[in-house]
Parts: structure tokens; sequence; C-alpha cells
């Protein structure tokens, strides 16, 4: 016979997310249903097992110790990334990812971009790569808003559609890291995302950023074009439903090709709805979307 676990889906939540099977657990209040303070103690308990060295368990047992093999050295992971390392664990373990990879030819946007300048001065102006993505992105966005949206529930899936369109940017630095939000990009020119981009940038990497700034995205964009590589496998940034990652642009047959990497939440979004917002994207990047970007 099954037996009927009593919780309310805000304790079930909160239960999958500290890793506890709810089915182990015996509730504290009436007809025995579960609270958070019983999934709190629950693992609480469990910790106390784990680090109790009397506690025989069935633990696959170290044989050697790296010192065996030669010379080592232990430092301390950042700090930066040691925050990160919960909400990374989560995201991968509860979030069934999928991730669409595409190309867009941007040789006419990366023509256009350089050779921008200054009316009254007549100096090039420096506007990042990712400024032009970013308002290409938020364009593409608006037609499909299943990927601006949110899980709110998921005992019923209800989901949060949002109106706004807040972009985050992973920032790296030697701390770790970081994805703070561009926000209202949609009503942003390109040069002010470009600025805007050094300028939070600049206040991650001093440690300088509002902690507020992490939360309440769209969508995040990660890109290693300033590094190399071309597609990899983001991993979502919850509550978002999507990431889109940026490789390095290359050429070939004469064209510019820029990688896309799309990871996306398989819950929400499908393979079909994932291809066609990926060639929404390369329209938007094309010839005659960037030049109606940089007005």
């Amino acid at each position: 016979m099954t037996q009927i676990v009593l919780a309310s889906p805000k304790v079930r939540k909160f239960a999958r997310k500290l890793g506890a099977d709810i089915s182990q657990l015996k509730g504290s209040e009436r007809n025995g249903r579960i609270t958070e303070e019983d999934v709190r103690n629950f693992i609480k308990n469990q910790i106390k097992d784990q680090n109790n060295p009397s506690k025989k368990e069935d633990k696959k047992k170290i044989d050697f110790d790296h010192s065996d093999f030669g010379e080592i050295e232990v430092v301390q992971m950042p700090r930066i990334k040691r925050l990160a390392v919960p909400n990374l664990l989560e995201s991968w373990r509860t979030i069934p990812h999928v991730t669409h990879h595409d190309e867009a030819n941007v040789t006419e946007l990366e023509g256009f971009r350089k050779n921008l300048k200054d009316n009254f001065t007549g100096e090039k102006k420096k506007i990042t790569p990712l400024a032009f993505i970013i308002k290409a992105l938020v364009n593409t966005l608006k037609k499909f808003p299943n990927f601006n949206c949110s899980i709110k529930d998921e005992v019923n899936y209800e989901l949060i559609l949002k109106k706004y369109f807040h972009i985050g940017i992973a920032v790296d630095t030697e701390h770790g890291l970081m994805v703070p939000k561009i926000r209202n990009a949609d009503n942003k020119k390109i040069e002010d995302l470009s600025y805007e981009l050094k300028d939070i940038s600049e206040k991650c990497r001093n440690l300088k950023i509002d902690k507020k700034e992490f939360f309440g995205g769209s969508m995040t964009v990660t890109s290693l074009g300033g590094i190399g590589g071309t597609f990899f496998t983001p991993i979502i940034n919850p509550p978002e439903v999507a990431i889109l990652g940026i490789g390095k642009i290359v050429e070939r047959n004469r064209n510019l090709m820029l990688p896309l990497s799309l990871s996306y939440d398989h819950r929400v979004v499908n393979g079909a709805d994932a291809a066609r917002f990926c060639n929404d994207l390369k329209d938007n990047l094309g010839q005659n979307f960037a030049y109606k970007l940089s007005l």
C-alpha cells in the first residue's frame, strides 16, 4: 500500500531544494503533516550522522590521498564561487537542461559596428558586440514571451510572464563569476548599453555592485567571445528558464559567424520553440536589423 505523504506544495518545494526525500520524513503536525521545521531537523540529523565517526555507512573508501603521489597545495575556493555552488547544483539537479546550438551570420553587423563614427568629432566609436546582441535578444524575447518567464508553482506549474526586459550579463572576475542585470534594455540605445556594460563590469570586478542587481532577470547572456571557443553548454540561472551562450566569431567562406548556444528549461520550452527563437535571433543580428539597432 502506498504511503500518503501530507505536506503543502511549499514544504515539498523546500524539501526538494535541500535535497531531502520527503517520503522518509515523519511529520510533527496533526495526521503526520510535514512542516518546514521537520525538513530542517531531518537535514540536521543527516549531517550529524555523516560527521559522526562511530556511524557506519556504506561509503566508498578512498584508498589513497592526493599527497601520496606528489606535492600538493590546499587552497580556499574564492567566496563568490562558493556562494554560486548551491545555485549551480540546484539548477543542474532540478532543471531538465537542453542546449540548442546554432550560428548567426554577423558579417554586416560587424562591418557596420567597426565603422561607426561620432557625428561631431568623426572619431570611431568603440561599441562592444555584446550591446548589439543584447538589443537583438530583447527584440526576440518580445516575440517569444515563454523565454521571458519563471515557474511560479512547481505543483500546478503556473508561469510568471515578465513584461520587463532585464538582461543578465555573466561577468568574469578574479573573485568568480557574477551575473548583474542590465535593466530595461528595451528602452536603451546601443551606445547606452555599451557604456552600461563597461560600468557594471567594473563595479563587479571592484566588488562595488549592489546585491539586488543579481536578481530579477529576464534571461542571461554569457560570452566567451573575448577568450575563445565556439559552442558550450551554459547552465540556466534560475528562476530564469533560458540562457544564451556566445562563442568567438569565426570567419568561414568570407562570412563572420557567431556561435550561439541556447540552454533552456525543457519543462517550459521545447525543441521547436528553441529553433524558432534562434532563427529569429539570427535575423535580428543580420543585415537589416543591425542598421535599425544603431539608430
